[in-house]
């Protein structure tokens, strides 16, 4: 048995705990995971912009992939070689940012037109 860095969590809290907080993220080969379906080019560069920014605010580094029209972000903390609290209270606020819907909610934001020519995030809702 591998013995584990302090405040690593164990592969079954980790899969648990995504199905109740977070339930559109995945856990694969030690990273939690979250692909972003995108309408294309312009919107995949916002999300990754957009999780740039909080990662740094948050120092604490996801790994990125990206193709025309999605984003895959991967978390885990390098530094305890494993997926941490930190990476959890991460994913929270990318999915929370990303995902934000304005028009949804009411009030003065109306949030993105229904046209295709402004598209953004396809929501998984």
């Amino acid at each position: 048995m591998s013995e584990r860095r302090e405040g690593v969590l164990d592969d079954a809290v980790i899969v648990e705990r995504l199905k109740a907080e977070l339930p559109h993220w995945r856990y694969e080969e030690g990273w939690i995971r979250r692909t972003y379906k995108t309408a294309g080019w312009k919107s995949t560069l916002m999300v990754i912009n957009t999780v740039g920014h909080l990662a740094e605010a948050a120092w604490h580094h996801p790994d990125l992939t990206a193709s025309y029209a999605w984003v895959e972000v991967r978390l885990m903390n390098h530094a305890a070689k494993g997926v941490t609290e930190k990476d959890f209270a991460l994913a929270r606020k990318i999915e929370e940012v990303v995902d934000w819907q304005p028009g949804t909610e009411g009030g003065a934001l109306e949030g993105t037109p229904t046209d295709p020519r402004f598209a953004y995030i396809k929501h998984d809702r």
